[in-house]
């Protein structure tokens, strides 16, 4: 899935190796505190920027979670199962229009000042004062937070908003009044050295390596148990992946085609879990005047063959997605299958493509590709991450489906930073990428769908990239929240669902999965199948710093 993927650049394993200090999980402390290193293996194809700015898109998985915490964590793989973070306890009120937390007491920032109901509420304030700090959009259903007593924040909304939960207890990361009052533009501030309250700090930042050291303090007493963490970055999936077959790296997170054999049989102690949560989609800038024009997004639906870019691209890994936007079988109960199939369940069918295109006034010029009735041709361009080999190879399928029904893609395979910000500006035909989803399908679908997300082209939008807006939908994802009854709820994600396949507005290809490769043999305390106590990923905030506190080096 990959939404805010990490990035560095390295040419050989050597380098990385020489930038890591070595990757043995050997103790490098007293037997009582932290000790080990662990190794991140996570290509993304670029270089560090050596930003940690929590409430960036560009550097926001870098530093929450390990650095910055939020009040609660929210676990999406256990039905959305809520644990003390920040926060001891919480309770709603006023009809779910009143959320108040009780802050933990004893809880340090790294520079030894206190966590106070203070920082809390100058966090979520800094949001509403800064709209693109806001990605959530919570400030959309908020309408004021303060603090009551000592050690309490009170928050009030516009109407009944439980579903926000999510995004309020675990998607927002805490930060210290003193500091971040003092930044003239915390937009663009870069956080160089950051000062959170978790069990990481930031201890050097290179171009071709973070080093994160067990912070010595922190508030939950024998955390963490791993001393050291080295992320060096890899510019390709081969050398990332050789690295972590040698065992240079214990925690992968990346697409390792036949994964058996080159992964797997290195060592018993190898193994790995992809479960699927979100999609990884084919966004569409509906501010093009073409591809503004439902029938070109249809007739590309139903001419993209997705279970042959999921054996191609992904080794089937990935299992193709549905129209629906809704990612199985983590979410099957969710799926309205009739709805779905009343539509030929989107599957490939070029012959429909090109009669929905030829319906709506398009012909065919003497190259095999569709005109509009204006005399422009359907030639777009589709902007991809050039360092992620499988998504390369799935947009080659991807481009020879449309090309086949007379729509012409030119891939343009960019270095992560120009994929990033074009993606999050609006700057694209088409792009690919993945959302991070949730708790339940509801969130993807409003990550994708709701208005609140957006922002105009130019402007970085939080994750509605291809600028959506529809007030009718905008107020389905608004009634979700104004209940708690699960057969409502269904409902309406059941109409969120018929958006999805009536109006197309983003197109679903592969179930994007949590990739996650670890070393049983160098550590202990990996989440698993049995034991998903959070989603594995790397990339997956703040659920990575939990799997950072549970690890444990094997002496």
């Amino acid at each position: 899935m990959r939404r805010i993927a990490i990035i560095a650049v390295l040419s050989a394993a050597a380098l990385v190796a020489a930038a890591c200090g070595g990757s043995s999980s050997s103790s490098s402390g007293g037997s009582s505190g932290p000790s080990g290193s662990l190794t991140i293996d996570n290509e993304s194809g670029g270089t560090w920027a050596c930003d940690f700015n929590p409430f960036n898109l560009n550097d926001i998985s870098f530093s929450n979670g390990n650095i910055y915490e939020p009040l609660v964590f929210v676990n999406a793989l256990q039905n959305a199962k809520a644990s003390p973070w920040l926060a001891t306890k919480w309770a709603w009120g006023s009809g779910d229009k009143q959320l108040t937390f009780t802050i933990r007491n004893g809880v340090k920032f790294s520079n030894g000042t206190p966590l106070t109901a203070a920082d809390v509420v100058y966090t979520f304030n800094l949001l509403k004062q800064h709209k693109t700090l806001d990605i959530n959009s919570v400030w959309s259903v908020l309408s004021s937070v303060t603090q009551q007593g000592s050690n309490q924040v009170v928050m009030k909304f516009k109407a009944a908003g439980v579903p926000y939960f999510y995004y309020i207890g675990d998607q927002i990361p805490i930060v210290s009044k003193a500091i971040w009052s003092k930044i003239a533009n915390p937009v663009t501030y870069p956080d160089k050295h950051p000062v959170g309250t978790g069990a990481f700090t930031m201890g050097k930042c290179t171009p071709q390596n973070i080093t994160y050291k067990a912070n010595q303090h922190y508030w939950q007493p024998g955390l963490p148990k791993v001393g050291t963490v080295n992320y060096p970055a890899f510019l390709s999936n081969d050398t990332a992946n050789t690295y972590l077959a040698n065992g240079q790296a214990q925690w992968g997170s990346q697409f390792i085609p036949s994964i058996k054999q080159f992964y797997l049989s290195k060592n018993p102690g190898y193994h790995y879990w992809f479960p699927p949560v979100a999609n990884v989609t084919l966004f569409i800038n509906l501010t093009n005047p073409i591809l503004k024009n439902v029938a070109v997004r249809r007739a590309m639906a139903y001419a993209i063959n997705r279970p042959k870019v999921s054996s191609i691209g992904e080794y089937g890994y990935e299992p193709a997605s549905n129209q629906a936007g809704i990612a199985t079988p983590t979410f099957a109960s969710w799926l309205d299958k009739q709805q779905l199939a009343s539509y030929g369940n989107y599957s490939y069918n070029p012959a429909k493509a090109i009669s929905i295109l030829q319906n709506a006034g398009f012909k065919r010029g003497s190259n095999g590709i569709f005109q509009a009735p204006s005399g422009k041709p359907l030639s777009f361009t589709v902007i991809n991450n050039g360092g992620f080999s499988d998504w390369v190879a799935s947009m080659q399928v991807i481009i020879a489906n449309l090309k086949a029904v007379g729509i012409q893609v030119t891939p343009s395979n960019v270095a992560y930073n120009t994929w990033q910000t074009d993606i999050y500006t609006g700057k694209f035909d088409l792009g690919y990428y993945g959302q991070t989803g949730g708790p339940s399908p509801y969130y993807e679908l409003r990550q994708d769908l709701y208005s609140g997300n957006t922002a105009p082209i130019g402007t970085a939008a939080g994750s509605n990239f291809e600028r959506y807006k529809n007030p009718a939908t905008d107020k389905l994802i608004n009634q979700y929240a104004a209940t708690t009854d699960p057969a409502e709820q269904h409902s309406i994600v059941n109409q969120l669902q018929k958006v999805m396949l009536s109006q197309v507005p983003v197109i679903p290809v592969t179930e994007g999965v949590d990739w996650f490769q670890y070393d049983a043999g160098s550590f202990s305390g990996w989440p698993t199948p049995s034991n998903p106590y959070a989603r594995p990923a790397i990339y997956i905030y703040p659920d990575w710093a939990q799997v950072l506190m549970h690890l444990v080096p094997k002496k």
